[in-house]
C-alpha cells in the first residue's frame, strides 16, 4: 500500500510499541493518523512529540476494542489499520479474564471491524511466544505452535482468528511475531524485557547486578524503532497475508547484557548469581529467523545492541531529569 494521502487507524497507538510506529508513520505522506487507545497501558506522554503535527488526531473517549460499535465507527474510511491493543505476559497471569476479553475477544473485533468497513489492510502485533520452547534454533515462522502461557495462548487464537478472518472477507493482513522488544517508553514490568531495568535500577543505586541461574539465558533483542519500521514496511509491502518475524537472528545472553550496561553507564559493579526456580513456560533461548521478513517485507534489524541500549540509558537519564524538574 502506497500511504500518501491515507488515512490510518493506530488501534493501541499511546503505547510502547504504538506510540513508536505513530512516529515512523508520520514520516511518510499519509494524510491522517488516528489513535484508538483506552490509555489503560498506553500514556499521552508517549504522544509528546507527535502531537506536534496536525495530521495526528487522538480520540479523546479514551475507547475501548471491546467496544464493537464505538471501533466500526472509527474505522469508517479508514484505509489501513495497526492493531498493537494486548495485555501482556505478567498482566496475563494476574488477570486472566481481561486478558481474554481484550487479546482475544477485542482483537477479533479489531478485524471484524476492518473487514465490515473496507479496510484495505491490517497489520496486527504477535509475538514470538506462540513459540513457547524452541524445538528448533534458529525459530522460523514455520517453528511448531509450543507455547504453555496464557498470554501465548491468546496470541496464538488472535492469529488464527485472524487467518479465518481473512478467509471470510477480502482482508489484506499481516502478522507481525515480536521477539525481545526493549528501548525508550518501554513498560518495565515486562516478563522479559524487565530484566534491563533491573539490572540498571541497581547499577544506580551503587548495587551488584542480580544474575539468576547461570547468565546463560539468550534473548533475540530487536529495538523499538526496528519493530515501529517494521510495521511500517508491512503495510506498505505487496506482500501475501502470513506472519513474520520480527526479530534480529543473533542471540544475546543475559551475562552480555550485564556487561554491556555496565559499560554503558561507567558504573563497573561485578554481578553477583543467585539460584532461582525458573518455570517451566518461561523461554531462556529465544533466537529467531529473520529471513522470511527481510526477503518479502524488504525489513531486517538496523539499530546494533549497543546503540540500542545506550538509547535506553539515554531514556531513563531523561525521565529521571523531567520528573525531578517537573517540566
Amino acid at each position: 500500500m502506497d500511504l500518501a494521502g491515507k488515512r490510518i487507524l493506530v488501534v493501541g497507538g499511546a503505547g510502547f510499541i504504538g506510540s513508536n510506529v505513530v512516529d515512523r508513520l508520520l514520516k511518510t505522506e499519509v494524510a491522517e493518523v488516528i489513535i484508538y487507545d483506552s490509555l489503560v497501558r498506553g500514556a499521552l506522554r508517549n504522544l509528546a512529540d507527535a502531537s506536534s503535527d496536525s495530521r495526528l488526531t487522538i480520540l479523546d473517549d479514551q475507547p475501548d476494542i471491546r467496544d464493537l460499535d464505538r471501533l466500526t465507527e472509527a474505522m469508517a474510511g479508514i484505509d489501513g489499520v495497526f492493531n498493537l491493543a494486548a495485555i501482556g505476559i505478567v498482566a496475563s497471569n494476574e488477570s486472566p479474564e481481561d486478558a481474554f476479553t481484550i487479546n482475544v475477544t477485542g482483537n477479533w473485533n479489531v478485524f471484524r471491524a476492518a473487514a465490515a468497513c473496507g479496510v484495505q489492510k491490517v497489520v496486527h502485533s504477535s509475538s514470538a511466544s506462540v513459540y513457547g520452547q524452541p524445538q528448533i534454533v534458529p525459530m522460523t515462522e514455520e517453528h511448531p505452535y509450543n507455547n504453555r502461557t496464557l498470554y501465548g495462548a491468546n496470541k496464538i487464537a488472535a492469529e488464527h482468528l485472524l487467518l479465518a478472518c481473512g478467509e471470510l472477507d477480502p482482508l489484506e493482513w499481516v502478522a507481525l511475531r515480536y521477539f525481545n522488544v526493549y528501548g525508550p517508553r518501554q513498560d518495565s514490568k515486562g516478563a522479559y524485557t524487565s530484566v534491563l531495568h533491573k539490572v540498571l535500577d541497581r547499577l544506580e543505586a551503587g548495587e551488584p547486578p542480580v544474575i539468576f541461574g547461570d547468565g546463560s539465558q539468550m534473548m533475540d533483542f530487536v529495538h523499538v524503532t526496528d519493530v515501529a519500521r517494521a510495521n511500517v514496511r508491512a503495510m506498505e509491502a505487496d506482500a501475501p497475508s502470513g506472519f513474520f518475524n520480527v526479530c534480529s537472528g543473533t542471540g544475546t545472553t543475559i551475562r552480555e547484557v550485564v556487561a554491556m550496561l555496565s559499560d554503558l553507564t561507567g558504573i563497573r559493579i561485578e554481578p553477583v548469581y543467585r539460584e532461582a526456580a525458573i518455570p517451566a513456560n518461561l523461554v531462556t533461548k529465544r533466537i529467531g529467523g529473520p529471513e522470511k521478513s527481510a526477503e518479502l517485507l524488504s525489513f531486517s534489524t538496523g539499530v546494533s545492541l549497543e546503540d540500542g541500549l545506550r538509547s535506553l540509558v539515554e531514556w531513563r537519564e531523561r525521565s529521571r531529569a523531567t520528573a525531578t524538574t517537573g517540566s
